[in-house]
């Protein structure tokens, strides 16, 4: 942890928010590659770990589900 008391999410944000900040033409061309799916680091940033498991629990259901279907 830093001094101020922020924990390696919080700072991972605020770096990441800066950098939108100053680099807005990188920004968009960021965003239109992801514009599809997402990114993984948006869709993990805001898990804990306790939630990113329950997600690759969910996905693993899923797939065997999928794959009992069409097998």
């Amino acid at each position: 942890m830093n001094n101020d008391g922020e924990t390696p999410e919080q700072r991972r944000e605020r770096l990441r928010q800066d950098e939108l900040k100053n680099n807005s033409g990188g920004n968009l061309r960021d965003a239109s590659g992801r514009a599809g799916g997402g990114s993984l680091t948006d869709l993990t940033g805001g898990l804990g770990s306790k939630g990113l498991g329950i997600l690759i629990l969910i996905i693993m259901i899923v797939a065997a589900i999928g794959f009992l279907i069409f097998n």
